[in-house]
């Protein structure tokens, strides 16, 4: 368990969260797992933190029904001419405040993303409501931690429109989660939308290819600091490979550019506490337990039980970007009759139907769940013995995590934060917590998947040892907070 620290002598800080999901109310991806913990353990670290987000008319109702009634007002918006309805929805859990930004106009419909044509729109209006709600509430940030592209123009108009206002004070951070997604449109929408002076859309902000708008280039611009998930991808996003089109960009801000590994919520990741868990368990009978759930989980999903198989799984997105397509290429090599593989996830067709037939011909040996499930993922974290994230690029990575804390070895590729979670296993000093792999390669790939069969069968001793590291090592959110934490003392010297 992580080292516990005394923050009641420490001096505290005010921090504003804005970003467009938050587990439990909505979410897509990492970034709702991340603005979920991370204000949770910067409130036990004697912050002061609220948390922005939009008022979804596809958020559960049984969070909306509890959310109370703070206020409205009109703002402007950009050339469009109108004012436009903001209200103010709050709920207070678990020492965090959530203030909803309310509008119907921009927040309706059956899930919160559609196309750029309809996002772009919502969060030009979301960014500058967001900073026109603090002035209402009087409640002024020392920090604005802005979470990306969706929330990339709080900087820009901070440092704008809201220059001389109360928030304009604030310090900003921009965290970019995955660098992909950039919010780029042409000038003129985004120039209508926003109301953005000239020196906004010039090539040192957001202007990008001469014709278009960059919204997370802006902020990465107007932001005191720009910070990642991880230091390897900090500093991969500063290549072409990895920059997205922003590589020279970074560069010239590099010197306020750092990376922070994310954590896991060790309150929702508790092998010994997990309901989902048919056995729970702890490092201290984790070798017994996880045999037990092994066989829990093939019979669950139709597999042969033996508890002597070795049990790959994969959580995941199923997209090109997870490294699928290395997966595909190997799965028959893979396939023995020592070898079982749980697959869990949804995304591309084709991978969808790849994964499909595999259960077909691979009967009893190969499971293809094709959905969403967490309760499933869980029971796989805990049943299986290895995990595959062959990713192409991975900002942070919390599967890999996920299953460290549940004594499940990951098999990964040295990129992102995987490279900086996963310490490659040395045979010889009897060391390490996974198996990695360098170069973007199907053979390499399968290399590591051998390896780590190879100390399965062979070194069940020293496989065992790994098993008990993972489960020992911190990937909670404290020390990762904690960083945090230091650089908003280092923005606010006073």
């Amino acid at each position: 368990m992580p080292e516990k620290i005394d923050y009641s002598d420490k001096p505290r800080r005010s921090i504003a969260f804005i970003g467009s999901e938050c587990h439990p109310f909505v979410k897509t991806g990492g970034l709702g797992d991340v603005m979920y913990a991370l204000p949770r353990v910067l409130a036990k670290q004697n912050c002061d933190v609220r948390v922005i987000l939009p008022r979804y008319e596809c958020i559960p109702w049984k969070y909306q029904e509890k959310m109370v009634y703070r206020g409205e007002f009109y703002m402007g918006l950009g050339e469009t001419g109108r004012e436009y309805y903001v209200g103010i929805m709050e709920y207070i859990h678990d020492g965090v405040v959530y203030d909803f930004i309310d509008n119907q106009e921009f927040f309706s419909g059956p899930k919160p993303y559609y196309s750029l044509v309809d996002d772009i729109p919502k969060f030009c209006y979301f960014a500058k409501a967001a900073l026109a709600a603090l002035n209402f509430m009087d409640w002024i940030p020392d920090i604005i931690h802005c979470h990306d592209w969706q929330a990339a123009l709080v900087p820009v108009y901070l440092r704008t429109l809201f220059a001389g206002s109360r928030v304009g004070g604030a310090k900003t951070i921009m965290t970019i989660h995955n660098l992909r997604f950039q919010g780029i449109y042409n000038i003129p929408t985004i120039r209508y939308w926003t109301g953005l002076p000239d020196e906004a859309f010039d090539h040192n902000c957001m202007k990008q290819n001469f014709v278009d708008a960059n919204m997370l280039k802006g902020g990465i611009a107007y932001a005191d600091r720009i910070t990642t998930v991880s230091g390897t991808y900090a500093g991969e996003i500063q290549t072409w490979e990895y920059g997205e089109n922003l590589d020279a960009h970074l560069r010239y801000h590099s010197g306020r550019l750092s990376g922070i590994v994310n954590g896991i919520d060790y309150d929702m990741w508790n092998p010994a506490k997990d309901p989902a868990v048919v056995y729970p368990y702890t490092v201290k009978d984790v070798l017994k337990k996880k045999k037990k759930n092994k066989l829990a989980l093939q019979k669950e999903l139709g597999l042969e039980e033996d508890e002597d198989r070795f049990v790959i799984g994969l959580i995941s997105r199923l997209t090109d970007q997870k490294g699928l397509d290395l997966v595909n290429a190997v799965v028959h090599q893979i396939m023995d009759e020592f070898t079982e593989v749980v697959v869990l996830g949804t995304g591309d067709p084709w991978y969808e139907d790849a994964f499909r037939y595999y259960e077909q011909i691979y009967k009893g040996r190969f499971s293809g769940c094709i959905q969403y499930d967490e309760a499933r993922a869980h029971r796989i974290y805990a049943g299986v013995d290895a995990l595959l994230v062959p990713s192409r690029f991975e900002p942070c990575g919390l599967t890999q995590l996920n299953a460290m804390h549940y004594g499940t070895v990951p098999i990964v590729r040295e990129t992102g934060g995987l490279k900086d979670t996963v310490e490659p296993y040395n045979k010889y000093e009897n060391w390490g917590n996974g198996f990695t792999f360098d170069r973007y390669e199907a053979g390499l790939l399968l290399d590591a998947i051998n390896r780590a069969k190879e100390c399965y069968f062979t070194e069940k001793e020293k496989w065992d040892d790994m098993v008990r590291r993972d489960m020992e090592k911190d990937v909670s959110w404290e020390n990762s907070a904690n960083q945090y934490r230091e650089l908003y003392l280092s923005l606010t010297q006073w």
